[in-house]
């Protein structure tokens, strides 16, 4: 049996349609395969469970910050930009909850909303996801691209987005009303395009399945970093690192602004590998300003211990 479950999932990745799996969702055990390398706590559809916490001081994370780390862990292919955002000026920061658009057919339409509705799904198909939604998960599909026809959702959508969620979406397609999903206070989107026409032609062929933004692979339960140059996403496993790294960076360079408005060292010494009298100074700052430490002390130091600075 778990050999056959594992054979579905892929089949279901590689986005073939089977009846044999139950509304379109990747199977539980496949998708903690997929996701093995995130040792804690998981939602029972099997996604990572990110920290509350940890979610919301990634908010104060770069994508540039957020990118290094990435990169240096091999991961290459974790960004995309090129989206319209509702507002700029609102980073937006959640774990992945994911759906995954086709160009429609009759038949498998019809296959999808009769079993969609004998699963209790109401509604067209772009709402499904919807009704699945945590709070602080972020709506990430794949409309494939499509502008016209391909709006995934509307101010009335997005009201109900935000309700459940209390974040927005990412879409790789169009949306529509954006001066009504505006007024959604706290509400934000990143989408390809803005369009008035209705969704057409484009049913829901995965949920809480791994699915393709641009040139990113997105799995269920992903940090999801967004601001205006565009969205970042970070598999789980590694957000602490992620978030942790960017956090000491940012203290290095308060320090670093410190000592150099203060005329303590030269930029040479600061911008070059820190000698040991920088790095006691930087202890030193540390203990006078605890305020500045947006993690545990504790964390802190832990991270420091493997730290080459």
């Amino acid at each position: 049996m778990k050999k056959k479950n594992v054979i579905l999932g892929l089949l279901f990745v590689a986005g073939a349609f089977t009846a044999s799996v139950q509304a379109q969702t990747i199977p539980k055990e496949e998708l903690i395969f997929l996701t093995s390398e995130w040792k804690g706590e998981r939602f029972p559809d099997g996604r990572p469970r990110i920290p509350d916490e940890l979610v919301a001081r990634a908010k104060n994370v770069s994508i540039e910050e957020a990118w290094l780390v990435l990169r240096n862990e091999g991961y290459t292919s974790q960004f995309e930009g090129n989206f319209k955002v509702l507002n700029s000026s609102q980073p937006m920061a959640g774990r992945a909850y994911t759906a995954m658009f086709m160009p429609s057919r009759p038949d498998v339409e019809k296959n999808i909303k009769d079993r969609g509705k004998k699963d209790g799904r109401i509604g067209n198909t772009n709402s499904w996801p919807i009704d699945k939604l945590s709070k602080g998960d972020i709506y990430v599909a794949d409309g494939f691209g499509k502008i016209e026809a391909g709006t995934l959702i509307g101010d009335n959508l997005g009201n109900s987005i935000y309700a459940k969620s209390g974040n927005g979406v990412v879409f790789n397609s169009s949306a529509r009303d954006p001066e009504g999903l505006a007024r959604i206070k706290g509400f934000n989107a990143w989408v390809r395009e803005w369009d008035p026409t209705f969704l057409e032609n484009s049913v829901l062929m995965g949920l809480n399945t791994p699915i393709r933004i641009g040139k990113v692979m997105v799995l269920p339960g992903d940090l999801v970093l967004a601001r205006d140059e565009g969205v970042i996403f970070i598999p789980a496993h590694l957000a602490q690192k992620v978030v942790v790294t960017a956090e000491f960076l940012q203290l290095r360079d308060k320090f670093a602004f410190d000592m150099l408005r203060e005329q303590k060292f030269t930029p040479g010494e600061i911008d070059n590998q820190w000698t040991d009298k920088v790095k006691e100074a930087f202890l030193q700052w540390l203990d006078k300003h605890p305020n500045e430490i947006p993690m545990k002390r504790a964390e802190l130091d832990e991270y420091m211990k493997n730290r080459t600075w």
